[in-house]
């Protein structure tokens, strides 16, 4: 009883945090929700829970589908290709690892994830802003 009270709280201030938050603190909030899941997968594959592993997996991988399909390409240039093609690679080695059951392709994946979220981190609350306001005006002109 205690746990449900719990998890509707946690839910309930995800939510605010989420209506709160400005599209690079959703940003951050993705990646580490998706460094999350890795972990919790890793802890279930090792349980043998294979069932919850699969769960986790999966709302990793919709994670990464969910950035990488968010890049912008042509403002991006090369650094967004490089960077969908690299979400594309982590996407591949979740499915073999869910596959294969193996807990150091998981591990890969959240070391490819860490340093982008750790440079998302970084990123100087000007650069923000301004990349804030050029998409919000981008979006007025359309």
């Amino acid at each position: 009883m205690a746990l449900t009270g719990i998890n509707a709280y946690r839910k309930g201030s995800l939510k605010q945090d989420i209506a709160n938050a400005d599209p690079h603190k959703l940003t951050l909030m993705l990646m580490q929700g998706a460094l999350d899941r890795i972990a919790y997968a890793k802890g279930a594959m090792e349980r043998r829970e294979y069932e919850l592993k699969s769960q986790y997996i999966s709302r990793v991988t919709a994670i990464l589908i969910n950035l990488r399909e968010t890049l912008d390409v042509k403002i991006g240039g090369e650094a967004a290709e490089n960077l969908f093609a690299l979400y594309d690679y982590m996407i591949d080695r979740l499915h073999d690892a869910h596959v294969k059951n193996d807990l150091q392709m998981l591990d890969e994946v959240a070391n490819l994830l860490t340093p982008i979220r750790d440079a998302w981190v970084q990123i100087p609350e000007e650069a923000k802003q301004e990349a804030y306001l050029a998409q919000r005006q981008k979006r007025e002109a359309v």
